[in-house]
């Protein structure tokens, strides 16, 4: 889940300054050539133009105000076209999209959270960029995946929901992490529907004001914290079941476009660099490595159906990618019985040293992974 939560920002502190870890900033007050200007301040958003040609659209954002921001292009619906987050004061970051005509709002979220500035731009002149045989395959075969994930989870989630239902403890903390790691793998997708995410993933102090608590982490704090399961726990297991039914029904439809892709594999290394690197996201059950390595599977996976795409415009950006996702693949087997298991050290026996080790390594591969969309699209 990628709202904010507050103790993020002063954890980021403990591990890495966080527009480090993530790489999707840089200090610097220059402007994108061509680009849409976005300026983010603490309390607006001001975009340089109200009317865009469809097409892959750059948007160069600068954050001149004096919180941690992140910028959204959202459907009317609140769809999520693309997004960049943990934008730090006084950084920029530039973000590539493949967008439609049509009606869109850019948002700004200072501090990361609620609803956001907003302004609302056309989009127009076509439908879509021009695409090749070789995106067109894989926006397919990203889209195979996405599904097939899915279609894993459900009977995985059919057991630890059943468990809860049943009151069983133990074997709902044993199918707990297992239940998560499609939904991690495939998290940027899920997100672009925007209704289901803040069902099923919300931390508590991400939910916004008259919101119910429901989903995997309400449940991880009565399992890990509470060490029992109440009736208001028990009746939530059916419920994160068929909301996660819907997101089944739903995943094989989302819009998906080769920047998207890489966008997504750029948003699954933030996913880790603000959640499992510092240990917020799991924070009860400590299975933080499991769902670390289901983002990485999920980017991995975007990048090798977009590399080669990628390689014939920049061949030194795939080498490097190819070489910064070998390392840290490495470096999470070391936390595993075995290069097949998903039976990782529980992160709160993760030392702060060997925490910086891991930050690192995202870092060395969040920095070329933001490239990745603007090299598809050369």
């Amino acid at each position: 889940m990628r709202a904010l939560r507050p103790s993020v920002v002063t954890a980021v502190a403990a591990v890495a300054a966080l527009t480090a870890v993530t790489g999707c900033a840089e200090k610097s007050d220059g402007k994108g050539d061509g680009a849409v200007q976005v300026v983010a301040k603490d309390d607006s958003c001001e975009v340089s133009s109200k009317k865009i040609p469809a097409g892959h659209v750059e948007l160069a954002v600068q954050n001149k105000g004096s919180k941690v921001t992140e910028v959204y292009v959202l459907f009317p619906d609140d769809r999520i076209v693309t997004e960049r987050e943990n934008i730090g004061p006084g950084t920029k970051a530039k973000i590539t999209a493949e967008i439609k005509a049509g009606t869109y709002e850019i948002a700004c979220k200072p501090g990361m959270k609620g609803k956001g500035i907003r302004q609302t731009v056309e989009v127009t002149g076509g439908t879509a960029a021009a695409r090749s045989p070789e995106m067109d395959k894989a926006v397919a075969g990203y889209r195979t995946y996405v599904q097939a994930q899915a279609d894993e989870t459900l009977p995985k989630v059919k057991v630890f929901t059943d468990a809860v239902a049943a009151g069983d403890v133990e074997a709902a903390k044993k199918a707990y992490a297992a239940s998560r790691i499609g939904w991690e793998r495939t998290e940027p997708v899920a997100e672009s529907f925007g209704d289901i995410d803040p069902k099923v993933d919300v931390r508590e102090d991400g939910l916004e004001d008259g919101q119910e608590w429901t989903g995997w982490h309400r449940l991880e704090k009565a399992l890990w914290q509470d060490g029992k399961l109440g009736a208001e726990e028990k009746a939530l297991a059916p419920t994160l079941y068929k909301d996660l039914q819907d997101w089944q029904k739903r995943v094989g439809r989302a819009d998906i476009s080769p920047t998207s892709m890489a966008n997504g594999a750029k948003e699954l290394l933030d996913e880790v660099a603000t959640g499992k690197v510092t240990g917020e996201e799991e924070r009860y059950s400590h299975t933080d490595l499991v769902d670390f390595k289901a983002n990485v599977e999920g980017a991995e996976r975007s990048y090798e159906l977009l590399k080669p795409i990628a390689a014939k415009n920049d061949a030194a950006l795939t080498a490097s990618l190819d070489k910064q996702f070998a390392a840290l693949d490495a470096l999470l087997d070391r936390y595993r019985a075995d290069r097949t298991s998903y039976d990782f050290t529980s992160y709160d026996k993760v030392g702060k040293a060997d925490r910086k080790e891991l930050s690192d390594a995202v870092n060395a591969l969040a920095e070329p992974l933001s490239k990745l969309a603007a090299a598809v699209t050369k």
